[in-house]
């Protein structure tokens, strides 16, 4: 402990609030472009050394992007990091390629359409050059790689000298006639097209002999995406989360009722460690919405449910893993329950920290932060858009209420942020003794709508919400800084540069990069 206000006073020095800039957009939309549904982004993700970032669209496309500020300065970004030159820049990115990951399909025995629209996407180890990711849609699982190729020409040939003659004439003549041999009365044989060849090679005079033609490898390359192998048939319902785990050979999969644990190298068997679902659907009160692998302990994983807990299980304990380890849940207070309590209550997504000591969690009202060694309630919670609960009749009515917003932490574990709507996206120090709490818009000016009033991220919300919630009564059309609610521009998705203060996030099908 440190005496007097100095202390305090530079530990809130230590944690002022960041920030925020433009960095980059990819996408952008002009005024008044309509946007086509397949171009929509649902998934973004930053590999584990923040040089590639992929998203995925509703299209079922993967697009890879890759970082040129450190090449163009050259050497390691360590080495960047030690000068003083290097701290005055920001991540940069460059669109790298892009491929088809999944196509529309249709399930015959079921009935039933799979869209193509990309649910998840994780980056797996690198390896000899190239980059390997994993995609998936409500159904399948794919491993793709993504490599530099050489460009391999063919070189040498006799028509080389006689483009302006064609180079199909020779081909042409040949194939076309290759049906016309046949056979006289006496059996003797003859070949029309020995014929037609003789002629053409007379025709072009210089041609004596007829050279093979030669493969050579050029300078040029070309990005090749490859899938390696598909991991399908393994869930009967929607795959809400994929999450690879840090031994690097497995990865575990996740749909309402079921955990699926797979091995990157066989693709036609699973082994499915959770199982919630009861003998009788009736009995059904609650599925899985989101499961994550810890960053570093590969017998560890976290899952959350439609109730609002966190369940932490050990594969040590058992193959099927029905009891937890540990369960994080956050009792509600007496007399607050309502209809909609049920339905704000399901997380929508879970992420650990970079040490992972820390489990981020997503509802529709907050984010909580939640110390792994501590199941009594939640470290932090932070208000994300408190002042829409007088509105929540109207978001059920429109289906707004069931969003899946993300949730994501800073590379340090310093802060938090996660999405709302009118495109907006919030960042809060997840400090507990952190006033930071920034609003900004996915647009080239991302402070224009910064709040001026930030709520404080507390552990009992009684008092904070009864006060937020009388200012959102009495414009219920409006945010907490006056301006006009849309529902339909919603930041679903963003994601934090693992080593520096960079995020991305997609705004229908602009991608938007900041940097602090």
């Amino acid at each position: 402990m440190t005496g007097g206000g100095e202390g305090d006073a530079a530990a809130r020095e230590g944690h002022a609030p960041l920030e925020w800039r433009f960095s980059q957009v990819f996408g952008e939309r002009t005024a008044g472009e309509e946007v086509q549904e397949v171009d929509i982004i649902s998934a973004i993700e930053f590999d584990k050394s923040g040089d590639h970032l992929a998203t995925g669209d509703r299209g079922g496309r993967v697009v890879l992007f890759e970082r040129t500020d450190t090449k163009e300065h050259g050497g390691s970004r360590k080495d960047l990091e030690k000068t003083d030159y290097a701290s005055g820049r920001h991540p940069e990115f460059r669109y790298k390629t892009e491929f088809q990951s999944h196509e529309p399909e249709f399930d015959y025995l079921k009935s039933l359409e799979i869209e193509e629209k990309i649910n998840k996407i994780r980056w797996c180890q690198t390896a000899n050059g190239a980059v390997f990711l994993l995609s998936t849609n409500d159904k399948t699982i794919k491993f793709w790689k993504v490599q530099e190729k050489k460009v391999k020409k063919i070189a040498d040939m006799n028509m080389d000298s006689f483009k302006s003659v064609g180079n199909g004439s020779i081909a042409t003549s040949s194939v076309t006639s290759s049906n016309k041999s046949s056979h006289t009365a006496n059996g003797e044989y003859t070949d029309k097209s020995y014929c037609s060849l003789n002629k053409d090679f007379s025709s072009l005079g210089a041609i004596q002999s007829l050279r093979l033609p030669v493969v050579v490898t050029s300078n040029e390359t070309s990005l090749v995406a490859r899938c390696r192998r598909v991991y399908a048939h393994a869930h009967d319902y929607h795959i809400n989360s994929i999450s690879n785990n840090s031994d690097g050979e497995t990865f575990i999969s996740a749909d309402d009722l079921r955990i699926n644990l797979w091995n990157l190298e066989i693709s036609n068997q699973s082994f499915n460690i959770v199982d919630v679902k009861p003998a009788n659907m009736e009995d059904l009160t609650e599925v899985i919405t989101s499961a994550e692998f810890h960053p570093t302990h590969c017998n560890t994983l976290a899952y959350s449910s439609s109730k609002g807990s966190i369940r932490l299980i050990d594969l040590r304990q058992s193959a099927l893993c029905d009891r937890h380890s540990k369960l994080f849940e956050e009792q509600e207070s007496p007399g607050s329950r309502s209809f909609f309590t049920e339905i704000i209550a399901s997380i929508s997504d879970v992420k650990f920290g970079r040490d992972g000591r820390y489990i981020l969690s997503r509802d529709y009202m907050t984010l909580k932060l939640w110390d792994i060694n501590m199941d009594s309630g939640p470290v932090s919670t932070f208000q994300v858009h408190e002042y829409l609960r007088p509105r929540l009749c109207d978001l059920y009515e429109n289906d707004s209420i069931f969003d899946k917003f993300e949730c994501c932490l800073s590379g340090d574990g310093d802060r938090v942020a996660t999405g709302s709507y009118s495109n907006l996206f919030r960042v809060f120090g997840s400090d507990p003794t952190s006033t930071e709490a920034t609003t900004l818009e996915a647009s080239k000016n991302p402070m224009r709508r910064q709040v001026q009033s930030p709520s404080r991220p507390s552990r009992s919300l009684s008092s904070s919400i009864s006060r937020v919630v009388r200012r959102g009564g009495e414009s219920p059309g409006n945010d907490t800084n006056g301006n006009s609610l849309d529902f339909t521009t919603k930041l679903l998705h963003l994601a934090w540069h693992p080593t520096e203060n960079s995020i991305a996030c997609a705004a229908a099908n602009s991608l938007y990069m900041y940097y602090a």
